[in-house]
């Protein structure tokens, strides 16, 4: 059995208590507003076949680039721009990271859900700037934090007037150049009542283990993915591309799009079997 958690909606996508899981799904940045638009497209398709829920995933700025020459993307107006043809073409609701308080109010209105990235996770200014806009809060849990400092997170959000915060396991610190999954993290946050996501392809990262940028270990996504969901998780976070050699960022962690139909068959049964009365 696992801890119920508070639910709330994300658009028209309920999260949260004993529902389904939810896929948090796309590209780690927008890379040109047509492919954007064309990944979109065949994540809704394959998520529609899988009957999983999707929230549509793209970062218009990646701040923290391991280096200076790295693509950082299309930036707020231009990246928002895109995403809103994702929102209106697709009705598909948004997911979007921001990095500085200010920007808070203009991702919102394009979002459905802000994310407060790992690095910012206990930054008072980000988090209250999140819950004030409204928009259920999304944090990534900084790989440096133990599971149970995620409660004074949580309480920035819910003193600023928001408690719809959901969190994000992303692994932990491990040495130099690793993480490593802790699977008691997710009934640990679970039980401060926010949904726990579980970002398989953030999980499997080198932080600065490649040359002059983060590298990875794609191969163990579905097996971090499968284990998540069967300890209870409320959603799934996977960062994906049809070329993944070529993605502009974290090209040695993000997932292959053709493999995912098969990964979300078995996630779902596994989800479906943890969260069943028997």
């Amino acid at each position: 059995m696992i801890a119920e958690t508070r639910e709330f909606e994300i658009g028209p996508v309920p999260i949260g208590g004993r529902r389904p899981l939810v896929l948090f799904a796309g590209l780690c940045v927008i890379e040109s507003e047509e492919h954007t638009l064309k990944i979109a497209g065949e994540l809704k398709e394959i998520c529609r076949e899988a009957g999983i829920p999707l929230v549509f995933k793209a970062s218009y700025d990646k701040a923290n680039r391991t280096s200076i020459e790295s693509y950082r993307g299309p930036g707020l107006e231009k990246g928002l721009a895109v995403l809103a043809r994702v929102k209106e073409e697709l009705e598909l609701p948004i997911l979007v990271d921001f990095h500085h308080p200010d920007q808070a109010p203009a991702a919102a209105r394009g979002a459905d859900i802000l994310q407060v990235p790992a690095f910012l996770c206990r930054q008072t200014d980000m988090l209250r700037a999140a819950a004030a806009t409204g928009r259920p809060v999304n944090v990534k849990k900084g790989q440096f934090l133990a599971p149970g400092d995620l409660k004074h997170v949580i309480e920035k959000c819910s003193a600023a007037g928001n408690d719809r915060v959901a969190v994000t396991e992303r692994g932990a610190s491990f040495g130099y150049h690793n993480l490593v999954s802790d699977f008691r993290a997710l009934p640990i946050i679970r039980g401060f009542g926010a949904p726990v996501i579980f970002d398989a392809t953030h999980s499997v990262q080198l932080p600065g283990g490649g040359e002059g940028c983060t590298g990875g270990r794609r191969e163990f996504v579905p097996f971090l993915s499968r284990a998540a969901a069967a300890v209870g998780i409320d959603g799934l976070f996977l960062e994906t591309h049809d070329r993944p050699r070529r993605s502009l960022s974290d090209a040695s962690s993000v997932f292959t799009l053709e493999e995912l139909p098969d990964l979300l068959r078995v996630v779902k049964e596994i989800d479906l079997l943890v969260k069943s009365d028997g």
